[in-house]
């Protein structure tokens, strides 16, 4: 297990839409990155057996892997810390990394009350997952983040030149890393 303390600036984040390109995308992903498998799309077992393959291929690069459900689920899995809304993560185990979902200040300290170790702040942009809608956009976005009773991680239409022009140092994507024609962005 990884030590929360030690959370990665980039993050890449799996779902449906990237599967095909997670492989290439973790290869390029730098060291010490994490990946936060959620694959909420897959049947348990396929689920389970997909994360043992990507897992694989980054632990040989170093990369840390959060699963996306409690942090009872995330052990038995060998994942380095579990994601999900704050009340579902579970009881606090030292050295299980915690992060969160926020789209409020209200949210941020729910996430801080129950003890995150860092808050996914969304969506900064607008993003594939919700056309159309409601964006923090980068100054509100910076507002709440610094108010945040914990690191805070920029998710939503998040891509390499957009992070470079928000100037924040954590950050997430979805499809920013998980599809064929952003992978050359990854610095």
């Amino acid at each position: 297990m990884r030590r929360a303390n030690t959370l990665p600036a980039l993050w890449l984040v799996s779902d449906a839409r990237n599967d095909r390109v997670l492989e290439r995308a973790l290869a390029r992903l730098p060291r010490g990155a994490g990946l936060i498998y959620r694959h909420y799309h897959l049947g348990r077992r396929q689920r389970r057996a997909r994360f043992v393959a990507l897992q694989r291929r980054a632990r040989a690069r170093a990369l840390v892997v959060v699963l996306a459900g409690s942090a009872a689920e995330a052990r038995a899995w060998g994942a380095d810390g579990a994601y999900g809304s704050p009340r579902a993560l579970g009881a606090r185990r030292v050295g299980t990394i915690r992060l969160t979902t926020a789209h409020s200040l209200a949210e941020l300290a729910l996430a801080g009350r129950c003890g995150a170790d860092a808050a996914l702040l969304s969506p900064v942009f607008p993003t594939a997952s919700h056309p159309g809608g409601k964006v923090l956009g980068p100054v509100r976005f910076g507002l709440l983040a610094r108010r945040a009773p914990m690191p805070v991680i920029a998710l939503g239409g998040m891509d390499a030149r957009r992070a470079r022009a928000l100037g924040w140092p954590h950050w997430a994507a979805i499809d920013g890393l998980g599809h064929p024609r952003r992978l050359a962005q990854i610095a």
